[in-house]
């Protein structure tokens, strides 16, 4: 492994900040705000750009108006909290002070799913995607390796519209080799072509699917998409794909409800498809147990056992 690969598995979130940092230093209309007193991932905002760094404290909406505010100033604005802080708690001031003015501000939420697995559901990410899946204007992004998550500081730097971006914690092994390989114009990436069934996931679950694919072959050839752009969704570009399939799988760390599977069952609704489609995700029912994340997936029927048995259910059918 290269020296360079070894900095990608130290995770999303310490990656997206170490790109967001140099994108700083050199724009000082760059300003990250924080509603975490003890995020390390900012020590270098809090070192070297002072005057780019505002802590909130514990206060998420005020810390939405006070973006909007630098936003409309000429700012470009990052945010930064755990998920269902960094959306649900804040939810209207979003919708209103972003989302309806259509400001250049990027929300950040850490944990997606159940990455704070021992914290209990007022900390877990279940909801987020379908929140900000309701809002005019805001662009939803789900990256699934580090690579990724280090590439989104210059892409969201580069847009000019409110923007979610939801990551995980800690480092996970690296899906891309190449930022050649990750086209966020498309917003998806075909990691593994099947004939017959497609697997779609999204964030921590693309590393689920690759294992189940790996631990189903040969006897079946699971397809894996590895969607990262969950809004807008490039749908001319993804239906090619999986109408050339049999079966389709959604399998995401999230709510069904509101989540990808609402998303991807839309397009074959709208198209009036005959693929069989098999969403895998958080049933509605919050998780009251603690422990592991991996824990948390077996009882929730999302570990790689389980979904290899859905798939093979799904093609029975």
């Amino acid at each position: 492994m290269s020296k360079t690969d070894k900095r990608w598995v130290k995770g999303m979130r310490d990656s997206f900040f170490d790109s967001l940092f140099k994108i700083a230093r050199k724009d000082k209309n760059v300003i990250l705000i924080t509603a975490d007193t003890g995020a390390i991932c900012h020590d270098d905002f809090k070192k070297y750009l002072k005057s780019q760094y505002i802590n909130v404290g514990i206060a998420e909406q005020n810390m939405v108006g006070l973006a909007a505010g630098l936003a409309l100033s000429g700012k470009k604005v990052y945010i930064y909290a755990i998920a269902p802080f960094a959306t649900a708690r804040c939810f209207e001031q979003i919708r209103v002070d972003l989302c309806c003015m259509d400001l250049n501000v990027t929300v950040v939420g850490i944990g997606a799913g159940y990455d704070y697995s021992t914290l209990g559901p007022t900390h877990h990410g279940t909801e987020d995607i379908a929140l900000m899946r309701l809002l005019p204007n805001m662009k939803i992004y789900s990256p699934s390796d580090s690579l990724m998550a280090d590439m989104l500081a210059e892409v969201t730097y580069k847009e000019n519209k409110p923007s979610y971006i939801r990551l995980d914690r800690t480092g996970l092994p690296l899906i891309y080799k190449r930022k050649n390989d990750i086209d966020f114009d498309c917003g998806f990436s075909i990691l593994k072509k099947s004939t017959d069934i497609y697997i779609i996931a999204t964030g921590r679950m693309v590393l689920a699917a690759l294992e189940v694919s790996k631990k189903m072959y040969p006897d079946v050839k699971v397809g894996v998409i590895d969607l990262f752009k969950i809004k807008p969704l490039s749908v001319n570009k993804i239906w090619p794909v999986i109408n050339k399939v049999r079966n389709v799988i959604t399998l995401e760390e999230h709510f069904l409800n509101g989540g990808l599977a609402d998303e991807v069952s839309r397009i074959l609704t709208d198209r009036k498809s005959k693929i069989i489609f098999k969403p895998i995700g958080i049933k509605d029912c919050f998780c009251r147990r603690y422990g592991s994340r991996q824990y948390l997936h077996r009882i929730n029927n999302m570990d790689t056992d389980s979904v290899a048995s859905a798939v093979k259910s799904t093609l029975r059918t």
